[in-house]
């Protein structure tokens, strides 16, 4: 006999579109990929680490194939990740001053991107200063002679490799939205130029006495656009979509200042990250600082700000120079092991110092060492180190825009490490807010990205998406913060 088994009806409805913005947020150590949705939410993420290159005692590259490769490999991950995502638009952001030199006709690099925390021009840059030019690129960029900033790298990569070539500088940002766009679009926004050295911030265009010094030909600079507009839409041939606007564009800090929307003057974030950069919003005002700081572009203001070279550095060294942790997550529990770090004070100055000291020269120091010094004071003393630096460039702030303080906002990897943001607290005299999205740097890059669609009407939509996860207030008085602060000082006057 003959059995009919009918098969069950089955309904499947097409999956939802969820209708997203594609951040690309290119850090010195990984790449990563974050997809947010209309609420300002993760919906997806991606990230892969990828090489650092030493080649001498002073000196850190990144290969610009590698940075790319990884970053269009995380996002073509982060997008596999969720099909029914209909993308709207892309955001970047980056790690900032890291130069890139590559041959138009080609798209290849011509070497190794020279990092940010690369001190090889340090000699450069005194010889500028020697000859009396500090006080002119001070007043056109807000910035200092220093080998951090992009300017004396693109001059050493010019007379290192440069040779007779059609050739293209960019920082992180303009090197990615060059392959992205198949080499259509040669472009950088003004927070990213405002960290050349050749960027006169109020005038808002490349200075033509400052490339003069520096002997660079205005032919391979990038096209100055807006942070919050369209600079290009994805090729094809890319493991993702052609078509999708390239709409936003803002180095790491200052898309970290709008995703916190520190949007009015005083208002300032501490992003802990491989360094900790603490950015203060001082409005339509250009702030001179006598302290250190730099002035700079935000995103529709200026701001002052301070570099501490390395903090979540610091770190990836317990791990990877001394073996103390496993991983970075477990020096939270291993310095709360410990009531204090017994003594030891630990100067992170592997690539010298950052604000307010500008010595490319120090290094680094561990002081206070006893028989009775463990790993775990020393992974307390790691900590304190970050929350000491940040407490000197607060100071300094506050000092130079005479503008109050009231909190401290904060966003990065290490904003996550409960006991570092209370002792940051503690040493700053200052409430430490940690906001519901970690990401900050990434949802400001998606934000621009968003404002410049249409897929968020206006920022005061944006500003509502904001909320507090934790606050930190501070716990000492302040004859007991001196204390703690003067003994810091003294330690990092002996790395110098």
């Amino acid at each position: 006999p003959t059995t009919h088994n009918p098969q069950p009806t089955t309904h499947n409805p097409q999956p939802t579109t969820v209708k997203a913005i594609l951040a690309l947020d290119q850090g010195t150590t990984s790449s990563r990929a974050i997809l947010f949705d209309v609420n300002g939410s993760v919906v997806a993420t991606a990230q892969r680490e990828f090489r650092q290159y030493y080649p001498q005692p002073g000196w850190v590259e990144h290969d610009p194939e590698e940075i790319w490769s990884t970053q269009i490999g995380v996002a073509a991950e982060v997008l596999a990740a969720v099909p029914e995502a209909e993308v709207a638009a892309i955001g970047i952001t980056n790690q900032r001053e890291t130069t890139v030199l590559w041959e138009r006709a080609t798209g290849k690099a011509v070497a190794n991107a020279i990092v940010w925390q690369d001190r090889r021009t340090a000699a450069m840059c005194e010889d500028l200063k020697a000859a009396g030019h500090e006080r002119l690129f001070r007043e056109r960029t807000g910035l200092i002679l220093d080998p951090y900033f992009s300017g004396t790298k693109i001059r050493w990569l010019l007379d290192h490799v440069g040779g007779d070539r059609d050739l293209a500088f960019g920082t992180v940002d303009a090197w990615l939205v060059w392959r992205l766009t198949g080499g259509r679009s040669h472009v950088t926004d003004a927070t990213n130029a405002s960290r050349t050295l050749l960027f006169d911030i109020r005038r808002r265009i490349w200075d033509d006495d400052l490339l003069r010094i520096l002997r660079i030909p205005a032919a391979i600079l990038p096209r100055v656009i807006g942070s919050s507009e369209v600079a290009g839409e994805t090729a094809a041939g890319l493991p993702i979509p052609a078509g999708i606007a390239i709409a936003g564009i803002a180095g790491d800090q200052q898309a970290a200042l709008f995703g916190q929307r520190c949007t009015a003057p005083g208002m300032a974030k501490n992003t802990y990250g491989t360094g900790c950069f603490i950015v203060m919003n001082t409005g339509i005002e250009v702030v001179a600082s006598r302290h250190g700081l730099l002035s700079t572009v935000a995103c529709g203001a200026f701001a002052i700000e301070g570099s501490v070279f390395v903090a979540g550095a610091a770190v990836q060294w317990l791990r990877d120079g001394l073996g103390v942790i496993g991983s970075a997550s477990e020096v939270e529990e291993l310095a709360a092991s410990v009531p204090d770090s017994g003594g030891v004070v630990f100067v992170p100055a592997f690539t010298g110092l950052g604000a307010p000291y500008w010595d490319p020269h120090a290094r680094g120091a561990i002081l206070g060492l006893t028989r009775g010094s463990t790993a775990a004071h020393l992974a307390r003393a790691t900590l304190d180190a970050i929350a000491m630096q940040s407490a000197d460039v607060l100071e300094a702030m506050r000092t130079d825009s005479r503008l109050e303080l009231k909190e401290l906002r904060v966003d990065g990897a290490g904003s996550t490490n409960d006991l570092l943001m209370q002792v940051q607290a503690d040493v700053a005299g200052v409430r430490v807010v940690r906001s519901n999205v970690a990401e900050a740097t990434a949802l400001g890059a998606a934000y621009l990205a968003g404002l410049a669609v249409g897929f968020w009407r206006s920022e005061a939509e944006i500003d509502g998406l904001w909320k507090a996860a934790r606050i930190f207030e501070p716990r000492l008085d302040h004859a007991q913060r001196a204390t703690i602060l003067d003994t810091w000082r003294a330690a990092v006057q002996r790395t110098r």
